[in-house]
């Protein structure tokens, strides 16, 4: 571990150089906020933001990730064969990640990395990812991540922990590849009184989060106790299925994979998906076990707060960052959902 430093009037110049070796997303101003993306050339990541609409989960989960191309001209060399489109091995590199979305990466491993399969275009944008996170020093009203295993100074998932300290950020190199980006970009070796600033900031942050939630009753009880629970229509009354908290949540990992023609020429393409949509779980008999719009809302909390809780003995499928609360067009709130859960009685 390194303590490390940078003037603010020296970031644009240090994340010039670094993009020399390093292919960089990271927090960028665009007309309704803030959004996490990849960076073109010459563009900075803005530590400046509060927060963003979209996750990192973009960096190793992409949108749309196009995987095989192929040509049905029968008249082509190799035609009705899939061709795997080349990866990019550049270094890549998530600049200005909040800690909680680092966190949100590692539970998105648990799917896409295991012990018996490996997802080959999840694991090699992971493998080849430095997380320089940006800790928050006021973290906005709907941020519970403290709840979740997690928090607004979290260092346990990046490899650069950076702080906003005045005129300067301030921050520690983890690990080894927190190092080499460090030397690549430049960054100053810290002083002494770096780590007792971050832990004073740390403290100061965390004092910040009024934001509670419970999940320990949740754990004992059983997935059918939970699931026959009556206040599933009524907590999901006013859903309208639209799919938002899915898509800005940094730990849903549904897709779909689809085949896409123009032409003669195809790819295939693997795209995010959502629970959430009415045709998600529809079977090709025509058989929907979710035909309900309230049976998609409970499968989705369901999931992130009992299902997940069960298999992996880990927590909850969420970090607290929030958005899904602050971007809700109906106002469903995950924490109220998760406390109804924890505070439910099943009949004996």
């Amino acid at each position: 571990m390194k303590m490390i430093s940078i003037k603010k009037s020296d970031w644009a110049g240090a994340m010039e150089k670094v993009q020399k070796s390093y292919r960089l997303a990271g927090p960028v101003k665009e007309k309704k906020g803030h959004t996490f993306r990849e960076l073109k050339d010459g563009e900075t990541p803005d530590l400046e933001y509060s927060e963003t609409r979209m996750s990192v989960k973009e960096v190793v989960l992409p949108q749309s990730e196009v995987m095989f191309s192929y040509s049905l001209d029968e008249n082509k060399e190799g035609h009705h064969i899939l061709e795997e489109v080349p990866f990019d091995e550049t270094p890549r590199a998530a600049v200005g990640i909040r800690p909680y979305d680092a966190k949100a990466v590692e539970i998105l491993k648990k799917n896409f990395m295991t012990e018996d399969y490996k997802d080959p275009y999840f694991e090699r944008r992971y493998e080849n990812l430095t997380l320089v996170g940006m800790a928050e020093n006021n973290p906005s009203p709907v941020n519970f991540s403290t709840s979740c295993g997690t928090g607004p100074f979290d260092e346990s998932c990046l490899d650069i922990i950076l702080a906003d300290a005045g005129d300067s950020y301030i921050g520690k190199a983890l690990t080894e590849k927190g190092e080499k980006f460090a030397a690549a970009a430049g960054f100053a070796e810290g002083d002494s009184g770096v780590e007792a600033k971050l832990a004073e900031l740390k403290e100061q942050a965390e004092g910040k989060i009024k934001s509670k939630v419970s999940f320990d009753k949740i754990e004992k009880m059983t997935i059918l106790d939970l699931y026959e629970a009556p206040f599933w229509e009524e907590a999901a009354f006013a859903c309208i299925n639209c799919g938002t908290c899915t898509y800005a949540c940094p730990t849903c990992w549904c897709f779909d994979i689809q085949d896409e023609v123009k032409g003669k020429d195809g790819v295939r393409m693997r795209n995010w998906d959502t629970c959430m949509s009415e045709v998600y779980s529809v079977h090709t008999t025509g058989h929907d076990p979710r035909h309900e719009a309230w049976q998609r809302t409970r499968n989705r909390f369901m999931h992130k707060l009992k299902y997940y809780l069960d298999k992996y003995e880990d927590g909850i499928m969420c970090v607290g960052c929030g958005r899904c609360v602050s971007q809700c067009p109906v106002n469903i709130d995950i924490r109220k959902v998760c406390q109804q859960m924890n505070d439910y009685e099943p009949s004996k």
